[in-house]
């Protein structure tokens, strides 16, 4: 990697902790706090969510027909992103096994909190579940996708795609045929191995 792109990516990083940072303000200015990983509002806060909370028949009553139209429709996804769960983390438990590379925490990518929320009714409960789940199984499977591809074939694209993972910053170059042969199992001891 060029020292260029090690500067842009050291200045992602420093950016991502400012986030991170940011959230943390933000979570004192809502009012709330970690308890052993759970999520306590002041008592004046959780109020104001109990009374703010719409009614599900007012939601219902309240949506765009064609919104209602389509929930069974996302609601079928679950099928897919349930086999996908199940496959990825056997995947990864047998290749990750045989190769030494440390799998991937589930509980790391599908986070499933905002159900608690008193100012959601049922059916934005079940939607918040419903999407952090599905968006958290899909990190989760990009995150084996991306240490599989960093085992098997850590070259970068000819072509630049959008959402690469950040692993491919690390990635031979394209065409750089010598490195490949070379360093290939150096790229290997790269991935983060099982002790």
């Amino acid at each position: 990697m060029s020292n260029d792109i090690k500067e842009l990516v050291e200045q992602i990083r420093k950016l991502e902790e400012q986030v991170t940072a940011t959230l943390a303000a933000t979570r004192e200015a809502i009012e709330y706090e970690f308890q052993e990983k759970r999520v306590v509002f002041e008592r004046e806060v959780s109020e104001r969510h109990k009374k703010l909370r719409t009614g599900i028949l007012k939601f219902l009553t309240g949506a765009p027909f064609l919104t209602l139209l389509t929930a069974p429709v996302i609601y079928a996804l679950i099928f897919p992103l349930a086999f996908l769960d199940l496959s990825v983390s056997i995947y990864q438990r047998i290749c990750f096994s045989a190769w030494g590379v440390v799998q991937v925490k589930r509980s790391e990518y599908v986070v499933i909190d905002r159900h608690y929320l008193a100012y959601l009714n049922g059916i934005e409960k079940l939607n918040c579940i419903y999407c952090g789940y599905g968006n958290g199984v899909i990190a989760y499977a990009r995150e084996i996708a991306a240490k599989t591809e960093h085992y098997w074939c850590p070259i970068k694209h000819a072509h630049s795609s959008k959402g690469r993972h950040e692993r491919t910053l690390d990635f031979f170059e394209y065409g750089d045929a010598e490195s490949w042969r070379e360093r290939l199992r150096e790229m290997r001891r790269k991935i983060d191995k099982a002790s």
